[in-house]
């Protein structure tokens, strides 16, 4: 009884997984979710990865692996990045003063309402160059995910094929 239960929870979760799918669609899989996980949309990458993954019937695995690319330690130096280079393609001026004003806007504690309605002032000017930059970052990011994932996925079930032949 035990066996058959393992083999069903192995099934579904093959299923569901997408064990089996082609190396292209694992490839596009994750780098959906590189895009979904340098985008824009912060705090919904991931809810927006999966719903992608779902409806397009992906693996949601690699899905995840990509959305998760996006580091702790490359979120902000990535954002503020993409966030002057999309200020350079739409050809905003960053505001004068910014460093200072975000400097002072740290001597406040970040439970105050002052905090948070001094941040969406300072930050508002910046909202379309954020997300022209993020979303040209993110397309980028992609699509230079896609070649080096089909490489690594090419390269794993050639080495996989080769180790379960030779037994």
């Amino acid at each position: 009884m035990i066996h058959l239960t393992r083999a069903l929870i192995r099934r579904w979760l093959d299923a569901l997984l997408h064990i089996e799918d082609t190396p292209e669609r694992t490839a596009a899989a994750f780098a959906l979710g590189v895009f979904f996980g340098f985008s824009p949309f912060l705090g919904l990458h991931t809810a927006l990865g999966i719903i992608a993954a779902f409806l397009l019937n992906l693996n949601r695995v690699a899905v995840l692996l990509g959305v998760y690319s996006n580091l702790p330690w490359i979120i902000a130096p990535y954002y503020a990045f993409a966030t002057m280079a999309g200020a350079r393609i739409t050809g905003h001026k960053l505001p004068p003063g910014l460093r200072s004003q975000l400097g002072a806007l740290f001597e406040l504690t970040v439970f105050g309402t002052e905090f948070w309605h001094r941040l969406i002032t300072i930050l508002k000017p910046l909202l379309w160059p954020y997300t022209v930059g993020s979303t040209f970052g993110a397309l980028v990011l992609a699509a230079l995910a896609y070649p080096l994932a089909l490489a690594f996925v090419t390269s794993r079930r050639r080495i996989h094929d080769i180790i379960h032949h030779k037994k």
